[in-house]
This record gives structure tokens, C-alpha cells and sequence, in this order.
């Protein structure tokens, strides 16, 4: 599928092996965003054991990312597993422009790193714990 963005195989390896990393609490984030000027997707930031709060308070207010959520989710027998979530962060504060050059490279990204389970978050109170939990327990 074209794109009108590029990721270079070595970046694709690096959230391969983010993706297979064995974690034992806490929830892991691997953010990526677009250089503008070469039409890239590139790493912003990586979190271990971040919570979902910190995690929105690291995001920018008036710029898009991609984030790969390596996701705690305890299920009521205790029991917990760590799915892989894509979120596609696209404030409503950003510049129609860079939201639509991210919509562009949204799918061609998804598929290029194999993570289908996605959500389009555009404010802050959207990304809470009981957001993700719900709709990850639902599915």
C-alpha cells in the first residue's frame, strides 16, 4: 500500500522488538511521529512502566502522534495480559494540515507493523484507564 509517508526497516525492527518484550507490570509506550520535512515516520519517545495519565501529560496538545500501548489489563479474576494497542493521538487543537498528513499514514503504519486493535483519541479525557479497559475487556 502506498503512503505518503516512509518508515525505514530499521525503526519497523525496533517496534518488533518493543512489541515481543516481556513485561511484567505497568503499561509500555513506544511513540512515533512524522518529520515533516522528509515525509518519515520517526520514534519520539519510548516509556516503561508509564500509567496512562503520565502518558497523556507527555503528548504534545497541538501535534498528532502514533502510539503503540503495551497495555495492562487486569480481567476481574485477577488474571493480567498486556495487549498491544495502536492509538492514533490527534488533538483537536492541531493544524488541519498535520492532521490530515497523519489520517494519510495512519493505515499504511497499522499495517507495516501488524497491530490491528486501534483507537482514534482526540482530547485528553478520551485516554483514561476505564477508556482502555473497557473497550480492550469487550473484546
Amino acid at each position: 500500500m502506498s503512503s505518503t509517508c516512509d518508515i525505514s526497516p530499521e525503526l519497523v525492527e525496533k517496534i518488533k522488538e518493543f512489541r515481543f518484550a516481556k513485561y511484567s507490570s505497568g503499561n509500555a509506550a513506544f511513540v512515533l511521529q512524522i518529520d515533516r520535512k522528509k515525509l518519515e515516520i520517526v520514534e519520539d519517545e519510548v516509556h516503561d512502566n508509564i500509567s496512562v495519565e503520565d502518558l497523556v501529560e507527555e503528548l504534545p496538545e497541538n501535534s498528532p502522534r502514533f502510539i503503540i500501548l503495551s497495555y495492562e489489563l487486569t480481567h476481574s479474576d485477577g488474571r493480567k495480559n498486556f495487549p498491544l494497542v495502536f492509538i492514533y493521538w490527534s488533538p483537536s487543537t492541531a493544524k488541519a494540515e498535520i492532521n490530515m498528513l497523519y489520517a494519510s499514514a495512519k493505515t499504511f503504519l497499522q499495517e507495516k507493523i501488524n497491530v490491528n486493535r486501534g483507537f482514534d483519541i482526540r482530547e485528553p479525557e478520551q485516554f483514561t484507564d476505564e477508556f482502555l479497559s473497557s473497550q480492550l475487556k469487550s473484546v
